[in-house]
């Protein structure tokens, strides 16, 4: 065996052990983090999600409701809005250039609503503008965001403000869990929410520092947005953009289970694809936005995330050429790698198929309080590995290159999602 051959086998022998060892080792982290979380932030006596902690004062809210072509379910949206519990709130609906009924249907609401205020912008100009908008004609301490699909649980802006009596808190996520789960897709993805978004911002949170808050429930200090310059319109995740500019500020980002947001998401595998190499790619530009940035010592408490980030992306393209260097060999076209193990029935796939089995488990129990039918979906979640991973792994590698190659200063505008099969 030549040196230069032997090189190679080494290097293959330590990819085929990154692609292993990075998922199990960050599970294991997850669900240590998320159990941290739960034994200091959840398990006291305010469990219940009607039982708010009482609030020394009650600050005034402005619930930011962007929408584009949301007719068949902003009127939803905005009678789940004056359900709220919370006394001293105002609802500011930002149609932004939708060119089916939404605006009729706004302008109805209005005159039903005193709460609620209607913007209408003459042309499509992104979330990000349409949040900067209603920001700065309300005159509210705290702003809420929320999408126009979704439904705010009647207690979810008690649980949120209570977290800015902490004067370094910039801003505080919620919990979004899904309604649609009558397909093969939304039911994994119920797992998904619990098992993967759930647990890492638990865990994220244990360790002091978030990579994202929900973009379709948080809260926000206004004087912390005004100080980082708002939304930033040209990315295509504001809710990853804000999130980072405010931790490099210095600000705190915080997650609470109990503040409930009921959402839609895909349930066909186009729309999934086209939602997740969104995500891909807006988290590429604000990773490589900020590198600059992690230079300097005040942005320590980010390094891991920002490790992390940069760790998976490793991650997706060794097994994206793993995965490809198995199907050369399926039909034939043999490539001496030693075999990748860990695509294949074997022990290492049982004990990764283990791990996300098991860290599902814990998902699922920490969220049953707020989610009742969770267990339901349980067994469906062996099949997130398959479907999932593929989806991750297809969108990073996607999704880096288009990020490195468009204009970055091309405002982000709005295309109607796919909201799935809806109850």
């Amino acid at each position: 065996m030549t040196p230069i051959t032997h090189a190679w086998m080494v290097a293959v022998q330590i990819a085929k052990a990154y692609i292993f060892f990075y998922p199990l080792t960050m599970s294991c982290i997850w669900m240590l983090g998320a159990l941290v979380f739960y034994l200091r932030y959840e398990r006291h006596p305010h469990r219940r999600v009607s039982e708010p902690p009482l609030l020394s004062d009650y600050p005034f809210v402005a619930v930011l409701v962007p929408c584009y072509n949301e007719q068949h379910n902003i009127e939803e949206t905005i009678d789940a809005l004056m359900e709220l519990q919370y006394p001293n709130f105002e609802v500011v609906a930002i149609n932004d250039g939708s060119t089916d009924d939404t605006e009729k249907l706004l302008d109805a609401l209005a005159a039903q609503h005193p709460r609620l205020r209607v913007i209408h912008h003459v042309k499509n100009q992104g979330k990000a503008v349409g949040l900067n908008t209603g920001a700065l004609l309300t005159r509210a301490d705290i702003l809420v965001g929320i999408d126009g699909d979704a439904r705010l649980d009647p207690w979810a802006i008690h649980w949120l403000v209570a977290h800015f009596e902490v004067a370094s808190v910039g801003a505080v996520t919620g919990n979004p869990r899904m309604r649609n789960r009558s397909t093969l897709i939304g039911r994994i993805q119920v797992g998904e929410f619990s098992s993967m978004v759930g647990m890492i911002k638990r865990a994220q949170r244990a360790l002091g520092a978030m990579f994202t808050i929900s973009g379709a429930v948080s809260a926000f200090r206004r004087s912390a947005l005004h100080e980082v310059g708002y939304w930033t319109h040209h990315r295509l995740t504001e809710d990853v953009d804000i999130s980072w500019k405010l931790q490099v500020a210095g600000w705190d980002i915080r997650f609470e289970p109990r503040a409930l947001c009921w959402i839609l998401m895909p349930e066909t595998y186009a729309g999934l694809w086209k939602q997740r190499l969104r995500w891909a790619m807006g988290g590429a530009q604000v990773m490589l936005s900020h590198a600059g940035q992690m230079l300097h010592w005040r942005c320590a408490r980010l390094w891991p995330l920002y490790i992390e980030y940069y760790l998976s992306i490793i991650w997706a393209w060794l097994f994206s050429f793993a995965l490809a260097f198995r199907v050369l060999d399926l039909v034939a076209i043999h490539v001496d790698l030693g075999s990748a193990a860990v695509l294949l029935p074997g022990s290492a796939g049982f004990l990764l198929g283990t791990s996300c089995l098991a860290q599902m488990l814990v998902g699922f129990l920490l969220d049953r309080p707020y989610d009742r039918d969770l267990l339901r979906n349980y067994l469906w979640a062996i099949w997130y590995p398959a479907v999932y991973w593929l989806i991750a792994t297809a969108s990073a590698v996607a999704g880096i290159p288009r990020v490195l190659l468009q204009d970055r200063q091309e405002r982000a505008r709005w295309q109607s999602p796919d909201r799935g099969v809806v109850p």
